[in-house]
């Protein structure tokens, strides 16, 4: 499957909003602006049974819309297999698993059997930085984990990586070609950087190697989201 086909597919809006119909409401209003859409775990809680952020997903796929479901799965073995093998039947397009550990990543692997579910490592989260590793007993660089990450990644058989647009070149020059990289901690210049460390500006992003940029708040509490997301949308055309 062709995941890029416009600058707009490679633009992945964040859902980072507190109720489905927060978010349904920010997908009318973008339209056909924006075609990919990420659904995390704020919104993978909310709503009711009947309504839930899972239901959204489907009802996104249906509509015609990609979907990267960030759950950042980490788990036993059997969990992650049998979690993601569940996962694969919503029809969303990438899926996010910890890269901690080999074992992990191949269960998500086999989880995912032979669907068009696409599997992506989360390396180091773009909000962390060199003193938190410390504090995790992690003894490297925020950019030399992402490269290890990286490379347990793809030996597992992994579609790609989540990682900060600080590190892509790198993964690009390391890994094959199609290995996909996909980034958050994307903010225009000047933009406040929020709770983000590692950030980096759409044009330098897919400069550096970046398939897709994953953009929330500058979109999701803009004025006018619409406008904002075709202002992205013109800086990933720019910098392709």
């Amino acid at each position: 499957m062709q995941l890029v086909k416009h600058p707009r597919d490679r633009l992945i809006v964040a859902l980072d909003l507190p109720t489905v119909d927060e978010a349904r409401s920010l997908v009318q209003t973008l339209g056909d602006e924006v075609s990919f859409y990420k659904v995390g775990l704020e919104l993978i809680f909310s709503g009711t049974p009947g309504d839930s952020g899972l239901g959204l997903v489907s009802e996104l796929v249906d509509n015609g819309k990609r979907v990267f479901l960030d759950a950042k799965l980490l788990d036993i073995p059997n969990t992650v297999e049998r979690s993601v093998n569940r996962i694969a039947e919503i029809g969303a397009t990438f899926l996010t698993i910890h890269g901690h550990d080999t074992q992990t990543l191949r269960a998500a692997v086999s989880g995912r059997g032979d669907s068009g579910l696409k599997l992506l490592a989360v390396t180091v989260l773009t909000s962390l930085a060199s003193n938190d590793l410390d504090e995790q007993g992690i003894n490297m660089s925020p950019a030399d984990l992402v490269l290890r990450r990286a490379d347990l990644a793809e030996q597992a058989g992994f579609d790609g990586v989540i990682a900060s647009g600080h590190e892509a070149a790198a993964i690009r020059a390391s890994t094959n070609k199609g290995f996909l990289i996909v980034t958050p901690g994307i903010r225009l210049p000047g933009s406040a950087a929020g709770d983000q460390q590692r950030i980096m500006t759409p044009d330098h992003a897919i400069a550096a190697g970046a398939d897709h940029i994953v953009v929330g708040r500058p979109i999701n509490a803009a004025s006018d989201p619409r406008a904002a997301a075709a202002t992205f949308v013109k800086h990933i055309a720019e910098a392709a």
